[in-house]
């Protein structure tokens, strides 16, 4: 599998991993919650402007929206704005990109229903999908008609699918039916699913349908066609012409022979319906396990919609941002001596692999700048340290109330509430 930034642990359990180390020292493992809870505050502020830009800058391609209510947004929304800060917030919560190339092999492949879906591209100017986190589990999946096999699946922990839809003009001349989903032209769609198949990511596509694979056609139809064929040209035609020319003639035919005949003919044509009925039933089936897929992706594997996505991806933004802060400070304030980043992305690292038996890639330049644009982290000559626990505190204290200095005029905030 792929080492991911992504910490697969969350943030009390890490912070309970680090304050292990002040385990004599009980103030200090006090001073450490302290630090970390100004900051994990401070994050947490920084997140609501970052929702509030987010949803002041989609607001007018959000098909939650009605009309009206979008055109109040006409000359506020701006998209690049959106996008860029969509991009951040994805980045700071280890979100990462599906590239073309797997997505063209997500589509063409399926592990879990082997069915074809076909999705009409032309209804997106653009269609990306953002994924974090995966993990391998075993399903057992239908090959034949009574024969399961187990396989082993690879899933996508969290997957956001990000749709920007065509405008209305060039859906027209495209010929895109957008069918009886309730989405404008226009608008973009944001959904976030949990634990998606890896290959068959086309599967939360709203517009994806269901079609007969080559190989369905070719079981339904070459033994239907060739089949039906010779069977009526074998048996029953020359069945039924003997017995009509019989008629017309008044010869005297055998009609025991000729009923056998025909008999056999309509036996055998019947067979061949029941197979050609069974490999259509086994499209149907296919079918039917594709909607309880979906169906289950959209009332148990959902985690948002639209603006709705924005909380769930901006709190697993704002808790890798302070699980990365967390793990910097904490390494570089137990080392005697500055380090510098590859030495503290190594003990990091080498942490995770032999304390947690995980092994990721940590996302080392990150943590580092957060700890520099907080004031506590120090880059001399290419090494790192961070400043004592003591200063550290006050540091982190200042920098929060200066966070609402625009408000004290008006609404004194009381540090018993911060």
């Amino acid at each position: 599998m792929t080492r991911e930034h992504y910490i697969p642990f969350n943030k009390e359990f890490l912070l309970d991993q680090q304050i292990a180390a002040f385990a004599e020292d009980q103030k200090k493992a006090d001073d450490f919650k302290k630090l970390f809870d100004i900051i994990e505050h401070y994050y947490h502020y920084e997140a609501f402007n970052l929702n509030r830009n987010l949803k002041q800058n989609y607001a007018l391609f959000d098909p939650d929206l009605s009309e009206k209510e979008r055109e109040g947004f006409v000359g506020k929304s701006d998209f690049s704005i959106f996008k860029e800060t969509l991009l951040k917030v994805l980045d700071h919560g280890n979100y990462r990109r599906v590239e073309q190339e797997a997505l063209d092999k997500a589509f063409k492949d399926s592990d879990l229903i082997g069915l074809k879906l076909s999705i009409d591209l032309n209804a997106f100017k653009e269609y990306e999908l953002y994924v974090r986190g995966h993990h391998k589990a075993k399903e057992k999946i239908t090959k034949h008609i009574f024969w399961k096999k187990e396989i082993e699946i690879e899933y996508y922990d969290r997957v956001m699918i990000y749709l920007n839809y065509n405008e209305a003009d060039y859906l027209k001349k495209k010929k895109v039916k957008l069918g009886k989903m309730p989405v404008d032209p226009g608008s973009i769609v944001l959904k976030i699913f949990k634990r998606v198949p890896k290959n068959d990511l086309e599967t939360i596509f709203p517009n994806a349908i269901p079609r007969m694979s080559t190989t369905d056609k070719l079981l339904l139809w070459i033994p239907g066609v060739f089949g039906g064929v010779s069977l009526l040209s074998a048996k029953v035609i020359p069945a039924l012409i003997n017995m009509y020319d019989a008629y017309q003639t008044g010869e005297a035919i055998d009609i025991l022979n000729s009923k056998t005949s025909l008999n056999q003919g309509l036996i055998a044509l019947g067979i061949l319906s029941a197979y050609c009925f069974r490999q259509y039933n086994n499209f149907v089936n296919k079918k039917i396990r594709y909607s309880k897929m979906l169906s289950d992706s959209l009332y148990f594997k959902n985690l948002g919609n639209n603006s709705g996505a924005f909380y769930s991806l901006l709190n697993s933004s704002e808790e890798e941002v302070l699980k990365e802060t967390i793990l910097a400070y904490t390494f570089l304030h137990e080392s005697k001596i500055p380090l510098t980043a590859e030495e503290i992305d190594d003990q990091i690292e080498s942490w995770f692999k032999t304390k947690l038996n995980t092994n990721l890639d940590f996302d080392v330049k990150d943590a580092l700048l957060k700890l520099k644009n907080i004031g506590l982290g120090i880059e001399t000559n290419t090494k790192w340290e961070v400043i004592p626990l003591d200063k550290a505190l006050i540091k982190i204290d200042k920098l929060w109330d200066e966070a609402f200095d625009y408000n004290q005029k008006n609404f004194p905030v009381s540090k018993n509430h911060k």
